[in-house]
C-alpha cells in the first residue's frame, strides 16, 4: 500500500493506520479488509508478489460478501490489479462483471482524468 494508487488511496483518505492495522490482523490471500468504508483486496501474500486472476477473484468475491452484509450497495474503485500488478485490465473487468453479475451492487471503476498526476493513465 506504499506504491501506486494504493498510496494514493492512503494519502487522500486518510488510512495512514490502514497498514498497520493490517499487519495485526490474519491476512489470508483471497480476502480483504476493512478500515471504515476503505476495502483493502488481499491478492498476495507479500507486497513484492504479483497478484494472479484467482486470487483477485477470490478478494472480489470477499469483498462482495463483505459489502453486502452491510447493506452497501454503491462500489468505487480504480482499475485494480492492472496498474502496478500488471495484471491485464480487460481480464479484471471481466472478473469484476461476473462477479457483481447478480448483485444489487452497482460498481463504478474511476480512472485519472487527462490533468491527474498519474502519469501512466
Amino acid at each position: 500500500m506504499g506504491k501506486g494508487i494504493a498510496a494514493e488511496f492512503v494519502r487522500r483518505f486518510n488510512l495512514r493506520g490502514l497498514r498497520e492495522e493490517a499487519a495485526l490482523q490474519p491476512l489470508e490471500v483471497g480476502s480483504c479488509v476493512r478500515q471504515g468504508r476503505a476495502m483493502n483486496l488481499v491478492t498476495k501474500a507479500k507486497y513484492f508478489n504479483k497478484p494472479t486472476y484467482a486470487s483477485l477473484t477470490e478478494a472480489l468475491r470477499s469483498l462482495r460478501e463483505v459489502r453486502e452484509a452491510d447493506g452497501v450497495t454503491r462500489l468505487a474503485m480504480p482499475r485494480i490489479g492492472s496498474g502496478l500488478d500488471r495484471l491485464r485490465w480487460e481480464k479484471v473487468r471481466e472478473i469484476v462483471l461476473d462477479v457483481f453479475a447478480d448483485s444489487p451492487t452497482e460498481v463504478v471503476v474511476c480512472t485519472p482524468s487527462a490533468g491527474s498526476r498519474d502519469k501512466r493513465a
